[in-house]
């Protein structure tokens, strides 16, 4: 009897201590360290907290770049239905983590997420043979997106977004040159009607000619403020495009006529954002646009193909840190069709955030034009070593914790910090 009055005693008591931390439970309290269940939508509940007016603590190098949220029952709701992990965090908890991470001594830092951008990813509304790792972010974070093409682009839209993302694209006119393997192919016949039909529609008498202008009408949003991220071919094609402007390099079988037999020499690399004193790769019937890319030289076996990134200081270089931010600093490597950039060719402005420093390549890259940003990220699937053509898409509910992704999602947050950085 005794005993039973005891347990009732401390049960009251405890249920009593938790009615108390409820109530004075502020913060809602995401880690982003290996006790994260899922990564990825983690960044779903962040977007999704600053889209409902609610302002996110991105707290850098913190337990993998956790975040903080005011305690709000619609987040804590929306991190049950969506599997993320989280704590409720009292005031004096919250104080203690803000008061630590800004001692000078720690290398972190605070930066508040605001404003949820705008984004857009550039694609083309026919179905392709791949898929688009970004396009498969977004849907598995619950990311809202829209899809704009050269249509949208050219028409002058781009200023309505704050992101902008290049699916899988090339922007020389070639096709992707996959001209050798897939001539014949019916995707690729299909494609090639479609592209030229559009850019006649636009007025252009070439496929070479039309994505030139995307291409300068995406550097000019670039310039006016916008943020840009660029996977796999929409890199190096993006940069070839804009340094040959004034130049055929397209052979017969893309655009009808011969390549201009000077357009090498009248590269213009002032135009590029990243690559400098590349050199084309002429071959129609090579799977590669220019000596910028690593993947037909590499020699690195797949079990051992991993890139480190860079460890930036949170407190004086808050953007490469962002961008950075993981659960890990050693990444596995995939490959693509354009897998990662050679050292050699990249601009000496130009940030490499993430490399394989035993071949010489860099794997993610960032830059600054006029008032925006740039960032490349070389491959095509973080979780698909080799994706090849026609390959079904992965499905990230079974690497709900990846690190390569989760370089893609430091993308998409990294506008809402624009007018950061929160003092503490």
């Amino acid at each position: 009897m005794l005993h039973s009055k005891i347990i009732k005693k401390l049960s009251l008591l405890l249920l009593f201590c938790s009615i108390i931390f409820s109530a004075k439970a502020a913060y809602i309290f995401i880690p982003m360290d290996e006790r994260q269940s899922n990564h990825l939508k983690a960044y779903g509940i962040a977007f999704y907290a600053i889209e409902h007016d609610l302002k996110v603590d991105w707290l850098l190098n913190y337990q993998g770049g956790s975040f903080m949220i005011k305690q709000h029952s619609t987040i804590e709701n929306e991190c049950n239905i969506r599997g993320v992990s989280y704590q409720l965090i009292a005031d004096v908890q919250s104080t203690q983590i803000l008061q630590s991470i800004a001692s000078p001594e720690v290398n972190q830092d605070i930066v508040r997420l605001e404003k949820a951008p705008k984004i857009a990813i550039y694609s083309p509304s026919n179905k392709q043979p791949w898929d688009d790792a970004v396009t498969m972010a977004l849907t598995y974070a619950e990311i809202p997106y829209e899809v704009v093409y050269d249509e949208e682009v050219l028409s002058g839209l781009l200023p309505m977004y704050d992101w902008l993302h290049l699916h899988h694209e090339d922007f020389t006119g070639q096709y992707g040159k996959f001209y050798a393997s897939f001539k014949n192919a019916t995707w690729y016949k299909d494609q090639k009607i479609a592209y030229e039909k559009l850019a006649k529609k636009l007025g252009y008498n070439k496929v070479s000619e039309e994505k030139l202008a995307v291409a300068k009408k995406i550097k000019d949003f670039v310039n006016a403020g916008g943020f840009l991220f660029a996977m796999c071919s929409a890199t190096d094609s993006y940069d070839i495009a804009l340094a040959a402007e004034g130049s055929d390099i397209c052979q017969h079988m893309f655009d009808g006529d011969a390549a201009d037999p000077n357009a090498e020499a009248n590269l213009d690399f002032s135009k590029t954002l990243a690559f400098k004193d590349f050199t084309l790769v002429k071959n129609p019937n090579q799977y590669e646009f220019s000596s910028i890319d690593a993947t037909q030289k590499r020699r690195i076996n797949p079990k051992i193909d991993f890139f480190t990134l860079f460890d930036f200081s949170a407190k004086w270089d808050p953007i490469p840190t962002m961008l950075c931010q993981n659960h890990m600093q050693v990444i596995k490597g995939f490959m693509g069709q354009t897998t990662a950039f050679k050292n050699e060719y990249i601009k000496s402005d130009v940030l490499i955030m993430g490399e394989t420093k035993a071949s010489n390549e860099a794997r993610y890259i960032h830059g600054k034009l006029g008032n925006g940003t740039w960032t490349f990220y070389g491959g095509h699937d973080p979780e698909d070593y080799q994706h090849k053509v026609g390959d079904p898409k992965t499905d990230l509910s079974l690497h709900p914790n990846s690190p390569g992704y989760r370089l893609i999602l430091n993308n998409i947050l990294f506008p809402a910090a624009k007018k950061k950085k929160m003092k503490t």
